[in-house]
């Protein structure tokens, strides 16, 4: 068995370590806060996760929360046309549900089961000078920290990069109070589209106070929802994220009537540009360390899959770690598996985010009001998100989603 050093305490951190942990390896996490310190933070994301990742955790037996936490059966969109009437409006039905845990609630418990069955946990902050003296310690050197200097060392992959700047503003509330939406009888994700301006996510969600809503907006740089800022006070975040809401979806703000913020610390405002980055991280002294997750594929959430994809990757390398046996842990493997986890799951996710990103083409608009008279296009569309991997065959291109509405029209 292997020493493996995980460092970041995160959705792949500390899936990976849990997964590697299982099958026999010396595992070390390192992470630079507290479980404690985790749970009275603020907001980190939106992670709204679909049955493939689920399922993962339920291989590992890491499913804390699945009893508890609400269950989205479906995922939505409605389009705001002029004067903020909404155009189209509906509902797929998902193939099994989807959940999201606050990561203030999952990463602790995750930390403290690793401990108690045996985990090495170390809390401290990690240098690159730091990391440089560790890995000679390690068979193989596992970076899931996402932000921060450790990013640094792994390269931009400009080509598979096509964005230098964020592409959204940001903006997370999570809220208790919210009314259910009375045109459908299960709970579902809503994605509220207005062309030209943003997104509305609307997600059910559990926190640390128990089931809840994710108000979620993504703007458009330098247009009307991009007013917020990570300092701004969470009761302002939250006013202007309603008000907003009663200016471009008025059909949802007027689920808002009783909502509140679910505490003091459950606000969340950023943006990035989204990066994709070479797998190997080369140290000052030789060394070399292997990105996991958002530190390579760093995709704009507009798609929600920045959880799902880290699950898929820490699935995907901990696979890969059982097959590799008592080979080495070298460049060659850092990068095969990177590679066979772009090929198999990465790349289909970040093209779809990147279409997503762009104004939607004609063909795309055209799947999008299909889905509005065709259940199965609905349906369709909603499990993408499960699996991105089925873009390619029917919504990419003018002549794959021809073909396929083609096809209703046939039978």
């Amino acid at each position: 068995m292997a020493r493996i050093l995980v460092v970041g305490a995160g959705q792949s951190g500390m899936q990976t370590a849990l997964g590697l942990q299982n099958d026999g390896h010396d595992v070390t996490v390192m992470t630079d806060r507290t479980p404690d310190e985790v749970r009275a933070g603020r907001v980190m994301s939106t992670q709204c996760m679909f049955r493939t990742s689920l399922g993962h955790e339920r291989d590992l037996g890491i499913n804390l929360w699945e009893a508890e936490a609400p269950k989205a059966l479906g995922l939505g969109v409605s389009v705001s046309g002029p004067e903020a009437a909404r155009v189209i409006d509906w509902v797929g039905h998902l193939d099994d549900f989807a959940q999201s845990v606050d990561q203030r609630v999952k990463m602790p418990g995750w930390l403290e089961l690793f401990a108690q069955r045996g985990g090495k946990v170390v809390v401290n902050g990690v240098t690159v000078s730091d990391l440089d003296y560790l890995v000679r310690g390690y068979d193989l050197t596992l970076v899931a920290a996402g932000k921060g200097e450790l990013v640094s060392m792994f390269a931009r992959d400009p080509e598979r990069s096509p964005y230098s700047t964020p592409q959204r503003a940001l903006a997370v509330s999570y809220v208790h109070g919210l009314a259910p939406r009375p045109e459908h009888d299960f709970p579902a994700v809503r994605c509220n589209l207005v062309p030209g301006v943003g997104e509305l996510f609307v997600i059910p969600a559990y926190t640390l106070s128990g089931p809840c809503d994710i108000l979620f907006w993504e703007g458009i740089p330098g247009g009307p929802l991009d007013v917020f800022e990570p300092a701004l006070d969470p009761e302002e975040h939250l006013h202007r994220t309603l008000d907003l809401m009663r200016t471009y979806t008025p059909w949802e703000y007027e689920r808002t009537r009783g909502v509140e913020l679910t505490d003091a610390r459950a606000t969340l405002a950023g943006r990035y540009a989204p990066t994709v980055r070479k797998p190997v991280g080369e140290l000052p002294g030789g060394g070399v360390v292997m990105g996991v997750a958002d530190v390579v594929v760093a995709n704009d959430p507009i798609t929600g899959q920045g959880s799902n994809t880290a699950s898929k990757c820490a699935a995907h390398y901990i696979e890969a770690i059982r097959a590799q046996g008592d080979g080495p842990f070298d460049r060659a493997f850092m990068e095969r598996t990177f590679e066979s986890f772009w090929a198999s799951a990465a790349g289909d996710v970040t093209a779809w985010t990147n279409a997503m990103l762009a104004p939607p083409p004609e063909h795309v608009l055209n799947l999008i009001g299909a889905a509005g008279q065709i259940q199965p296009v609905a349906d369709r569309f909603a499990n993408g998100f499960d699996n991105p991997s089925d873009f390619p065959n029917w919504f990419f291109t003018p002549d794959a989603a021809d073909a396929y509405l083609g096809s209703f029209s046939q039978g």
